[in-house]
């Protein structure tokens, strides 16, 4: 019998972590769109490649303030550390996600927008983000909810308050900033790029790892076999 190749388990090529993301369509969240949470990272990067369905991705940042990007097919588009972001599905939204550092944001690199309040609350705020654990899709989708409310209320500032807006933005990616810095050493990855595998590595589709995420439903990429 011939034996099987040895795995890979540390970083995939250029230190990126790739996942699999379908956003949420399960049911509507309170603005009437199919969405994921609004979220953002503090130390990585990201970037969309989109496989199948069409959406949008809406990003806020202090530069720019907000806009929606449409996604189809063949679309690509990258955003830095500080981003805010909700992926937003009009058909069947599917994406490569690719994301700096491994994929950090999905092991502690990221803060759901819930608002201020919440920001003020740690409990609930922790009640909040561990919905997915105790719920699974329904879970998942609880939390989705309570996000998008708040978000609304980013949105209606942007409309009606800019400087509100841009103060509020502020706010949370700065908490955000300050919580990651607060806690590096609990990060077992280095936040500088990995060295890139050798070029003999693949990854077995059947080894994906599924999971509710921010977004939507996950199917992350873990580890490679050589061959």
């Amino acid at each position: 019998m011939k034996p099987a190749p040895p795995r890979l388990t540390g970083p995939f090529i250029a230190g990126v972590g790739l996942t699999h993301l379908s956003v949420y369509e399960q049911r509507p969240a309170p603005d009437g769109l199919s969405s994921g949470c609004a979220h953002v990272h503090a130390l990585t990067d990201e970037a969309y490649y989109v496989v199948a369905g069409e959406g949008a991705i809406e990003l806020h940042d202090a530069e720019r303030g907000f806009r929606s990007v449409p996604l189809a097919i063949g679309d690509f588009v990258q955003f830095p550390p500080g981003t805010l972001h909700r992926s937003v599905s009009a058909r069947g939204l599917q994406v490569l996600a690719l994301m700096g550092n491994a994929g950090l944001a999905e092991r502690g690199d990221a803060r759901l927008y819930f608002g201020a309040m919440v920001d003020a609350d740690p409990v609930e705020y922790a009640r909040l983000k561990a919905l997915p654990r105790h719920g699974g899709l329904e879970g998942a989708l609880e939390r989705r909810d309570a996000s998008v409310r708040a978000y609304l209320g980013l949105l209606q500032l942007w409309r009606d308050d800019r400087p509100g807006y841009f103060a509020e933005l502020s706010r949370f990616v700065d908490l955000h900033r300050r919580d990651i810095e607060a806690r590096r050493d609990e990060f077992a990855l280095s936040t500088s790029q990995a060295p890139p595998l050798a070029a003999s590595a693949a990854v077995r589709h059947d080894r994906l790892v599924t999971s509710f995420g921010m977004c939507g439903v996950l199917r992350q990429f873990h580890a490679a076999d050589t061959v």
